[in-house]
């Protein structure tokens, strides 16, 4: 990390403010907030007139984006709404026979869920297969039978904060020429990630979480072999190859990525994204990710000693920045109660209280929320 960089200048919030919700949206920093103010100090002044620059930080943010993910070509990265419409633009777009089988857990948040189930009046089944306790990779690939098109995991699951090994699952899916989708939203911005090592054929996932962006603009990749074989369903001036050429009759699909973007660009968000993902930049994803286990492992050890049954992996290779707990004898809700009267921001998920703090947590914010249990 760099050794110049004020955390807590980027992050001033409330003394009173226990964050630990960043599995479902995130603070900002500060350079976000200045990044947008910026974006509408110049619209006040002098509109779009520096329209072409404003493009430029959008390809800035495709760029970060691909990086992100491993290094992918950003031609390969298109900026959509959210992980749902990302979702549904795969299981809409792809051509279904009566039979055909999804594989997903069965811990999905509803946005990995419901694309694909709305794909029963097509003949589609879905399959939810269980990833508690050990070998649920294997459990994945087992179920990869002869009917299965595709499949499409969350890399972290939102409630229990089981982080899966991709790796294999994507292999085998290659191996059997099945798709492999991951909905990336509790990864990217807290764990190294790297699709092509793990095969994955798309990847989905808001920036409104980990990635401390604003809701509202989404990373959508598309391997191109898998690219070509969604039927586009949504249709406008910007999602053609000659963009720009506004009297052209004739038209066609833009080659890359750019395909699923139909209309206007979200100026404002990317403008936002893009700050935010500067910092992760700033940081190095690596040293967010240290810096986030060590304190999730820290968490944990608190959490144990006090009591608390864990729902979440204790083993570091099976979570990620996900801590969700129950004390014995208290029902959550109560525990959420009190957490929340105290200052503390956090959910209840799975059966009991879910922390989600960051890189930038502070460990006196931990201690705190601890003090209250």
């Amino acid at each position: 990390m760099t050794s110049a960089l004020d955390l807590s200048a980027e992050f001033p919030l409330e003394n009173d403010v226990l964050y630990l919700n960043h599995a479902a949206v995130a603070p900002w920093p500060k350079r976000t907030r200045d990044a947008v103010v910026r974006f509408a100090e110049q619209n006040i002044t002098v509109g779009a007139r520096d329209y072409p620059r404003w493009l430029d930080t959008e390809q800035t943010l495709r760029g970060r984006l691909a990086a992100l993910i491993g290094g992918v070509p950003h031609e390969d990265i298109a900026l959509l709404k959210n992980t749902s419409e990302g979702l549904s633009v795969i299981a809409q777009g792809l051509s279904w026979r009566d039979g055909d089988q999804v594989l997903i857990s069965d811990q999905e948040f509803p946005s990995n869920r419901i694309p694909w189930q709305a794909l029963a009046e097509q003949g589609v089944e879905v399959i939810q297969v269980p990833v508690d306790g050990d070998n649920a990779e294997q459990r994945v690939i087992d179920a990869l039978g002869p009917r299965v098109r595709l499949v499409s995991l969350s890399s972290v699951q939102y409630a229990s904060g089981i982080r899966l090994d991709l790796a294999p699952i994507g292999a085998a899916c290659r191996e059997r020429g099945v798709l492999f989708c991951v909905d990336a939203i509790q990864s990217l911005g807290a764990h190294v990630f790297d699709a092509e090592s793990i095969n994955a054929d798309f990847v989905v996932a808001d920036g409104h979480k980990w990635m401390l962006g604003p809701e509202g603009l989404a990373l959508f990749y598309a391997r191109p072999e898998a690219r070509d074989r969604l039927r586009l369903r949504q249709f406008g001036w910007h999602m053609v190859a000659a963009s720009g050429d506004y009297d052209r009759q004739d038209w066609r699909p833009a080659d890359d990525a750019r395909r699923f973007e139909c209309g206007s660009p979200n100026l404002l968000c990317a403008h936002a994204l893009n700050a935010s993902l500067s910092l992760l930049e700033e940081v190095g994803m690596a040293a967010v990710e240290q810096r986030l286990t060590d304190t999730v492992t820290v968490l944990i050890g608190e959490l144990k000693a006090r009591g608390a049954e864990l729902l979440t992996p204790e083993a570091a290779r099976r979570r990620a920045g996900i801590v969700t707990f129950r004390l014995p004898g208290e029902e959550p809700q109560s525990t959420f109660e009190r957490l929340r009267q105290g200052g503390v921001v956090c959910a209840q998920r799975g059966g009991g209280v879910r922390f989600s703090p960051h890189f930038h947590t502070d460990q006196s914010v931990i201690d705190r929320a601890l003090a209250l249990l």
